[in-house]
């Protein structure tokens, strides 16, 4: 659960004191040419991004493309931006107001558009962008109408409106609610160049101990003749926005995709004999009505991302017994399984685990050991960022110290871009460059380079020998390499690579000498 311990109110689940340490098996580093490595940048509550509201825009610019720096320093090639966190929006939209979390005011234009820029200054640094939205929270710690901007759907519909806890939510069992959600996200597939729509484990709320959610006589209106139990009418009005929310998706524009970061447990072994060997207090089916299961049979997503935020070994929700049990359900599925990531406990819990500096590493180690999972998303990056107990130079120098591309999802493309074609820069560069020639009409998005020494080219599978990837900005392109020593010989190829990362064959290999 994102905001986690910033958020009051929703102090949910497990009350989990102790833990059991494994055995300190060291696991060795592997390189992967494919792996997903994402960062989260919440803006709820500023935790990320901005800093803090009310900044002016170059100020905020400038923190933001700081951030992109940082992640693409790290060897990421994904950032998954919260632009919808409490019904508002971080871009001009008919389906809810400025965010007050850009201007201290809701309802209030920062004088840009800032999905926008998010998204254009992703794609200069070949980073992936994911739309990240929350599709019901309207408010976080108020239950008063009165004071969300004028214009704000709630308060012009507030039969959509529920109240449960210090929160106000939009109701899931109404159906134009979930047409209104559909469209919210439509209007970013329509309008900007994102690459994936997000949604974490914001659902139907945690439970809160004593207090019954107030969908009661929504229920008895839309549900109670087809579900003779209120639960699965609930799991239901998720199930058929998720799934109806993946086909307008792939209806408006193909290649975006579609993911979903629940809780870390489906469901406890107790309540059903395929559920995971664990003791969470609460669950993503039994109390979230978020039946992820359902959602990954029936390929009504393209991506899950379970936040596995526990560490190895421990008893209630240990990450090895959930990273086997999420790996066995998406095991021959068309859905990419990545891992969600506890970067902010890394020496800032209770549990002696997370104050061991191979903790972390350990868990990503267990994760390269298993071909089903294909990434990490890391919650936040202003953890990260914080480099505690050295976690951001081990990412940076060791863990994703060669770079990666995203893995492909061939149910959504399988065709290949051209491969690209290479020529010398000139006889008097001085520096390791060459120019790059791809066919405007080619869909490649970008290039991956490849960089041997000597003057023989070896194996582009092998994740060490990917020196780079850039993004295609034309017909024609200089690359010249940064890290090239002076009077050393490479040899390079160049493969072409779409948006959804199908690559091609090798262009012809090019041996270049600097001498700067």
């Amino acid at each position: 659960m994102h905001i986690k311990k910033w958020v009051g109110g929703i102090l949910f689940l497990l009350l989990f004191c102790s833990s059991t340490l494994p055995a300190k098996a060291d696991v060795p580093t592997t390189y992967q040419k494919r792996e997903l490595r994402a960062a989260w940048i919440a803006s709820v509550y500023n935790i990320d991004w901005p800093s803090q509201p009310g900044l002016p825009v170059e100020q905020q610019k400038k923190e933001f493309t700081y951030l992109l720096d940082e992640v693409k320093k790290m060897g990421m090639n994904a950032v998954v931006v919260q632009i919808k966190p409490t019904a508002d929006s971080f871009y001009p939209s008919k389906y809810g107001p400025w965010s007050e979390y850009l201007t201290g005011t809701q309802g209030k234009d920062p004088g840009y558009d800032p999905l926008a820029f998010m998204v254009d200054e992703a794609h200069k640094r070949n980073l992936e962008f994911h739309a990240w939205f929350n599709p019901y929270r309207i408010t976080m710690n108020h239950t008063d109408l009165n004071k969300l901007a004028d214009n704000h759907p709630a308060k012009q519909h507030p039969d959509w409106v529920v109240s449960y806890g210090k929160q106000l939510y939009y109701n899931p069992g109404i159906p134009e609610v979930k047409n209104f959600i559909i469209e919210e996200v439509l209007e970013v597939v329509r309008n900007y160049d994102i690459d994936a729509v997000h949604m974490d484990d914001y659902f139907y709320p945690y439970k809160i101990a004593g207090q019954t959610f107030p969908d009661q006589k929504t229920y008895e209106t839309y549900g109670v003749q087809t579900f003779p139990n209120i639960e699965d009418w609930r799991r239901d009005n998720v199930n058929q926005l998720v799934q109806d929310l993946n086909k307008s998706i792939k209806k408006t524009k193909s290649y975006v995709k579609f993911g979903i970061s629940p809780f870390g447990v489906w469901r406890n072994i107790a309540n059903d004999p395929t559920g995971s060997e664990t003791t969470a207090g609460q669950t993503n089916y039994d109390d979230l009505y978020a039946d992820t299961r359902t959602w990954i049979q029936n390929g009504y997503i393209d991506y899950i991302t379970p936040q596995i935020y526990w560490n190895i070994g421990f008893e209630p929700a240990a990450y090895d017994t959930l990273l086997t049990w999420w790996r066995d359900e998406v095991r021959g599925k068309p859905v990419h399984l990545y891992i969600g990531q506890a970067a902010y406990k890394i020496n800032n819990n209770a549990v002696e685990a997370w104050s061991d500096p191979d903790e972390y590493p350990r868990q990503i180690a267990l994760n390269h050991q298993f071909p089903e999972v294909q990434g990490s998303m890391h919650f936040s990056l202003k953890d990260l960022n914080r480099n505690p107990l050295g976690i951001k130079d081990k990412l940076q120098n060791d863990i994703y110290k060669h770079p990666a591309l995203i893995p492909a999802m061939p149910w959504l493309d399988n065709t290949a871009p051209k491969a690209p074609k290479l020529k010398n820069a000139g006889p008097h560069t001085k520096e390791a460059a060459f120019e790059i020639r791809d066919h405007q009409q080619n869909d490649s998005a970008y290039y991956a380079i490849y960089r041997f020494q000597g003057n023989k080219k070896s194996d582009i599978n092998d994740a060490e020998n990917l020196l780079t990837t850039v993004r295609k900005t034309g017909e024609k392109q200089l690359f010249v390499d940064p890290n090239a020593l002076k009077n050393q010989t490479y040899t390079y190829v160049v493969t072409s690579v779409d948006r959804l990362h199908n690559e091609s064959a090798v262009s012809r290999t090019l041996t270049v000498k600097a001498s700067h």
